[in-house]
């Protein structure tokens, strides 16, 4: 294999890298907030994409109309929260895993009948020919997509490590009644939680709308790359989770480098899999000890 030909995979492998960490992060705020696994992450990145496609239908530039669609998913997301879980949060973590994936299943039957089922596109950000590094072709939506993740991370960083807000949310995933005896709303914590998890599986969802388009089931496969790409880095750390998403995302690209694309879907599965079975706090995360 060439050099300009393996950059290509590295390219595409980090393209698609970048999406799966973006939807790793919202697997890691609400993981952090609350202790449980969001399932219906994946239907926010689905949104984030068909709702920017009709914001745009409707006249609107494609930089508000991703904006609109980022904020709307942001909204249901913390609707979705305050209705469907908080009511149930005494009724344990396996109860509210399947109230995600019931939300989930909803949100996709919604998206099927308000936006159809045939598959949307939208123009890319910038359009313009390819742009060549080393022989390799990267196209100008790829940089908006590399752009904005690096956005969200330091945006994020800068949450967490610089804010009330963020203290408070590491505050909550260390515990949440520690937090709550030191005055921290923990309800108004969660809820902010699943409207920035929301918001990063839309900014995803728009981002790379231009390159692969989208639909009313495009949630699906997302959500578990995602979840996958959480598990490998460490679920509960956003720094892992982005490295973590890099890394599938170049395992799945070297795949079809190098046996075969029939397997690339496959990949995710089998990083999960044999991270649970091997090291299931990831490879930065440290195992826990309790003492009983």
């Amino acid at each position: 294999m060439e050099a300009a030909e393996f950059l290509q995979y590295v390219i595409a492998g980090l393209k698609s890298g970048s999406i799966y960490a973006l939807v790793a992060l919202g697997f890691t705020v609400v993981y952090g907030s609350t202790g449980i696994i969001n399932f219906a992450q994946g239907e926010f990145f689905m949104l984030g994409g068909v709702l920017t496609v009709w914001f745009y239908g409707l006249g609107l530039p494609v930089p508000i109309a991703g904006l609109a669609a980022v904020a709307t998913t942001a909204a249901l997301g913390i609707l979705f929260e305050r209705f469907a879980l908080r009511k149930q949060r005494s009724a344990g973590p396996l109860v509210l895993v399947i109230i995600t994936i019931g939300g989930s299943m909803v949100m996709k039957s919604l998206a099927r009948h308000l936006f159809g089922p045939d598959e949307l596109s939208l123009p890319e950000f910038t359009p313009g020919p390819s742009i060549d590094i080393a022989g390799a072709a990267v196209e100008r939506q790829a940089l908006w997509v590399w752009g904005l993740t690096i956005v969200a991370v330091v945006v994020l960083w800068w949450l967490y490590r610089k804010t009330r807000l963020g203290r408070a949310m590491r505050a909550c995933s260390i515990s949440h009644d520690a937090a709550r005896l030191m005055g921290i709303d923990t309800a108004r914590i969660v809820m902010v939680s699943f409207g920035i998890a929301a918001a990063l599986g839309a900014l995803a969802g728009f981002a790379v709308t231009p390159l692969t388009q989208t639909s009313w089931d495009a949630g699906a496969a997302i959500g578990v790359k995602g979840f996958a790409a959480a598990i490998l880095g460490g679920l509960g750390n956003p720094v892992a989770s982005v490295v973590g998403g890099l890394v599938l995302g170049l395992l799945e690209s070297l795949s079809v480098a190098f046996i075969s694309s029939t397997y690339k879907d496959a990949i995710s599965l089998a990083v999960l899999l044999i991270v649970l079975f091997a090291r299931p706090q990831g490879l930065f995360g440290s195992a826990r000890r309790e003492k009983v």
